[in-house]
């Protein structure tokens, strides 16, 4: 088994706020989904799985609490661990919680995930954002129940955007590009144009998702928005890429709090 490489965040965070991302390195999945491959519904041997969530779990202080991604907006506040399968499949693309020690997890291979925290290092989030997640509003909820939760205001809260395909390997139809401006016009805000740049394929743009990511928070009032500088697509030997290879594993962005003395 090669050592593993965690990513770490380069954020103000508390230092009682602990966060890193995978690679694909450490583990004992076989190609396509060598090495490190924390998903259990990308086709992987579960096995393989099991025994790669074991070497996670030696970083932790306790077992994540995986949720089931559907690309959708729900927040789940929790606490404690999940494995995530079987019975225990939980549908989600967000987690919330106020409890020190659990272990908040999001897995991605060219989506992003947006970890949260507060300037008290009080309660945490993370998100999975993939464009319709992102299109739909799951990092406004992640945020409007940050708030509600910790009776505080945006400005006050800090995130961090993982590791996700780049504008300049991330084509989408005009399709996409329309449900963003629609939705923006609902929230009344708007893109700017660089979110978006023209594709030498007609009807065809370049989507730069951790640019639309830091857009919408900002008009939410979250300003502290780090990261989002790390292409999935580019770096083979690190992450995997649903766009570049499928099938493909999943590397996890995780976050837990310990509390404050």
């Amino acid at each position: 088994m090669s050592a593993l490489e965690l990513i770490r965040p380069n954020w103000p965070a508390p230092e009682n706020i602990h966060a890193f991302t995978t690679t694909r390195t450490g583990g004992f999945s076989k190609s396509p989904f060598d090495l490190l491959n924390l998903g259990a519904y990308a086709g992987d041997e579960l096995s393989s799985v099991t025994q790669n969530r074991q070497v996670l779990d030696a970083l932790l202080p306790q077992s994540p609490y995986w949720i089931k991604q559907i690309h959708g907006t729900r927040v789940l506040t929790v606490q404690g661990s999940n494995p995530g399968i079987h019975e225990n499949v939980v549908e989600a693309d967000a987690s919330f919680t106020q409890t020190p020690h659990t272990v908040l997890s999001i897995l991605s291979a060219d989506c992003m995930s947006v970890l949260f925290t507060n300037q008290a290092g009080t309660a945490i989030a993370a998100a999975h954002a993939g464009w319709r997640g992102l299109c739909d509003g799951v990092l406004e909820n992640t945020v409007t129940l940050f708030l509600q939760e910790q009776a505080e205001v945006a400005n006050q809260l800090i995130a961090w955007i993982g590791p996700s395909i780049s504008a300049p390997h991330y084509e989408v139809g005009s399709e996409v590009r329309d449900a963003f401006l629609r939705e923006g016009e609902q929230r009344g805000h708007a893109l700017s144009e660089f979110c978006f740049e023209k594709s030498v394929n007609a009807q065809h743009y370049m989507a730069d998702l951790p640019r639309i990511a830091k857009e919408r928070l900002n008009a939410m009032g979250v300003e502290a928005v780090y990261g989002g500088d790390l292409c999935t697509y580019s770096n083979p030997e690190r992450f995997y890429s649903y766009r570049r290879q499928n099938p493909t594993g999943r590397f996890a962005s995780l976050i837990w709090f310990n509390p404050r003395p």
